[in-house]
């Protein structure tokens, strides 16, 4: 072991970018500022490397967060090949592009009196149960617009759901033809309203339809690099994808808040996917620990500054 780096000092300055705080903190280097910097040193090498194509993984409640945003924009730059999302997110999404809106809340207060004032609560945000009446209308007159008797993947329906849309996360994805995968819709709204859809109607949602395009597209990527908020199945639906092929991802950032020493998917180390072979053993890849509505925006906006700046 060698001491060849010393710690420097973190000054913050007046008109300080984020770019330039995201650099001092990686020459500070400790603890999760050290690894958010070298997070956008890999994602910037990700993003910049022609032959790698680039997976999103979308978990937790980050569109309710407001996070659904920096998800559409890097979809519109072009930084988004692949994205894997929770039901959950995408219901949101939908929520948010027909115009009903999530509101700031509190976390201390009763829950009681919320539910007799037909209000959900996620931690400190509010959302009225009148959208999902306005959710569950619009839902239903899109799923009316299937063809009768026909089958689609579940990106299909996706994609069919965001051309129906204006804004957005599905909107957009639909817009540039990106895929958009949630191998769990069913855990969802989205889910539970197809359901309700399916009682009266037939067409039928295969499962594993996508699987034949997915596995596609990790044959053929010649390099991959994966952005993963949060974990859960987005997380292991992306990396698992490789284990077919004789590849692993070249890349890989993970901004969790999610502990490994339980165990957990979430909070597994990408080091731990190297044992796997989801991530090759030359991978360029990092864990962050925190919340993602924090590290996110900071890692994107330091990133994008560095692109925008050539």
């Amino acid at each position: 072991m060698q001491c060849d780096e010393p710690v420097t000092q973190l000054h913050v300055k007046p008109k300080m970018t984020v770019n330039e705080l995201v650099t001092a903190m990686g020459k500070a280097g400790a603890y999760n500022g050290g690894a958010l910097s070298k997070a956008a040193t890999i994602y910037e090498q990700m993003l910049r490397d022609p032959e790698t194509t680039k997976f999103f993984g979308l978990a937790g409640a980050m569109v309710p967060a407001g996070m659904g945003g920096i998800v559409s924009d890097l979809m519109k730059a072009g930084h988004i090949d692949v994205l894997v999302s929770t039901g959950a997110n995408l219901t949101h999404d939908i929520i948010e592009a027909i115009g009903c809106r999530h509101y700031h809340g509190t976390a201390f207060c009763n829950d009681v009196e919320l539910r007799h004032d037909e209000i959900n609560r996620i931690y400190d945000v509010y959302l009225p149960n009148k959208a999902f009446e306005h959710f569950e209308e619009f839902m239903q007159n899109v799923f009316g617009k299937l063809e009768p008797g026909s089958t689609i993947s579940i990106s299909g329906l996706l994609n069919h759901i965001g051309k129906n849309l204006k804004s957005g996360i599905l909107h957009t994805a639909a817009k540039k033809n990106i895929p958009v995968y949630c191998p769990a819709v069913q855990d969802s709204m989205v889910g539970l309203q197809y359901w309700l859809f399916s009682q009266t109607n037939k067409v039928t949602v295969d499962a594993f339809a996508d699987m034949p395009a997915l596995m596609d597209t990790c044959f053929t990527t010649k390099k991959a690099g994966a952005l993963l908020v949060g974990g859960g199945v987005p997380k292991n639906f992306i990396l698992q994808s490789m284990l077919m092929t004789p590849n692993g991802f070249d890349y890989a950032v993970q901004l969790t808040g999610d502990r490994p020493d339980l165990g957990g998917l979430s909070g597994a180390t990408l080091d731990e996917a190297r044992s796997w072979g989801k991530i090759t053993e030359e991978a360029l890849a990092v864990t962050v620990y925190g919340d993602a509505t924090i590290t996110l925006p900071i890692l994107v906006a330091a990133v994008m500054e560095r692109m925008h700046h050539d």
